[in-house]
């Protein structure tokens, strides 16, 4: 989560607070072990929230993107589902 969103407009304190609510939906849902995907999952739900820009970074290693096209899909994901976070320019980094 540190490295999607670094050099970017996130707090650490927001950081803090998306890791707790990771690790509480881990701990609330399961005794033992947590499979690695759903970790995966949590955090990018996570990240959708707190910067799109975050998000697509972590996406694009996490689903292991290999062309414009995987980054294309998953930008066209976003604004289909109309997210309420800053709109950003991903050429520019302007809102």
């Amino acid at each position: 989560m540190l490295r999607a969103c670094e050099k970017l407009p996130v707090s650490m304190a927001d950081i803090e607070e998306a890791v707790m609510r990771v690790e509480g939906r881990c701990q609330g849902e399961y005794d033992r072990e947590v499979p690695s995907s759903v970790i995966g999952s949590l955090v990018m739900d996570e990240l959708r929230q707190l910067d799109q820009v975050a998000y697509v970074r972590f996406a694009s290693v996490y689903r292991s993107f290999e062309s414009l096209a995987d980054f294309e899909a998953e930008i066209a994901l976003l604004r289909v589902a109309g997210e309420s976070a800053p709109q950003v320019d991903l050429r520019t980094g302007a809102t």
